[in-house]
């Protein structure tokens, strides 16, 4: 009830919010606001939804197959609402100010894979094609039309495709459905195969579509101690979860199709930035519902430090994506760039 109230209240402030992106889509295309182009290969991921749709997992999985190939690549991010990150937890070893999606890609990317951070994407881009970069791929790009891209991979969440519907801020969707239309791939995560869905994506968009699904590459028990993978018995616990994701749902459908045990969940904002008094709350609450541990997303890790948990272990999830048809998926890209390109890559 509550919820269907606060969506009434909001709506009229999605009305113009929707006017604005669709003046700003306008705008790209009369060619009024320019794009701007690299010399390199540019593969864009993004979706229409804020959050949630395993857009990081994705841009990780693409650049480590441009690696694996020899191919010369790089990501280029935002990398806006930076935490600052201490020494304890920071893969280099000291504190700095950084955003926690840009850790985890670092975590799992390691120097194969440089990373081109700021606002201006095309700047970033043009300073690693100095570099000897080729490729790039354009971390939550669906919307950042001021870069072109050779090609758009839009990922669609299976569990909740369309955000309720509504565009910002009643909903969750960053622009209308009908920009289903500029998408060169479209890729539905966490579900195998959802019929439905697809013919209501072929209605709108006439895109090839793939599937990819979430995996456990491994849970680590973060807290207390160094971090080190969980044992057979650790696994077994009663979890607490809790995340501060886009799209909290994802994240514990993903822990229950791992066969993780849940006691009770708790969701914030995305980016939320935990304090002390929240975890003390935290760690009662789950005591409360019988949990025997808590776990949370990679992501979330990288906002507890120096935090102090006092009841419970820490659990987090390393996580991968994987694409139902990988082949398929990159030969499509590559069909794709070589056809808007005008020749092979």
């Amino acid at each position: 009830m509550m919820k269907e109230l606060w969506k009434s209240l909001l709506w009229p402030f999605s009305l113009l919010f929707s006017l604005a992106v669709r003046i700003r889509l306008l705008l790209y295309r009369w060619g009024i606001l320019k794009q701007q182009r690299l010399d390199g290969i540019v593969v864009s991921v993004g979706n229409l939804t804020a959050g949630g749709t395993g857009k990081t997992p994705m841009v990780i999985w693409l650049a480590k197959h441009l690696a694996s190939a020899g191919q010369p690549v790089a990501v280029l991010t935002r990398g806006y609402r930076s935490v600052e990150l201490p020494a304890d937890l920071d893969p280099a070893k000291k504190a700095r100010q950084v955003s926690d999606e840009v850790v985890v890609m670092e975590s799992h990317l390691g120097d194969r894979v440089p990373i081109g951070l700021g606002k201006d994407r095309y700047r970033a881009g043009r300073e690693l094609e100095q570099k000897g970069v080729k490729w790039f791929v354009l971390d939550d790009g669906f919307q950042h039309l001021r870069l072109g891209r050779d090609a758009d991979v839009v990922l669609i969440d299976g569990i909740d495709p369309f955000g309720g519907g509504l565009l910002l801020p009643a909903g969750r969707l960053r622009e209308p459905i009908s920009s289903l239309r500029r998408a060169d791939v479209v890729v539905i995560t966490r579900t195998a195969h959802d019929r439905a869905l697809e013919e209501e994506l072929r209605r709108r968009t006439a895109a090839p579509i793939f599937y990819a699904q979430t995996e456990l590459l491994s849970l680590m028990r973060v807290f207390p101690g160094a971090p080190r993978p969980a044992n057979d018995r650790e696994r077994e616990a009663k979890f607490f979860a809790f995340c501060a994701t886009g799209n909290p749902p994802a994240f514990f459908a993903d822990l229950a199709r791992w066969d993780l045990a849940l006691a009770g969940t708790a969701r914030f904002p995305d980016h939320y930035r935990f304090t002390q008094r929240r975890i003390n709350e935290l760690e009662e609450f789950a005591a409360e519902m019988g949990a025997k541990a808590m776990i949370c997303t990679e992501k979330d890790m990288l906002n507890l430090g120096g935090l102090k948990f006092t009841r419970f272990p820490v659990f987090t999830c390393r996580i991968a994506m994987r694409p139902n048809d990988p082949a398929g998926l990159w030969q499509t890209l590559v069909e794709i760039i070589e056809r808007r390109r005008g020749k092979p890559v």
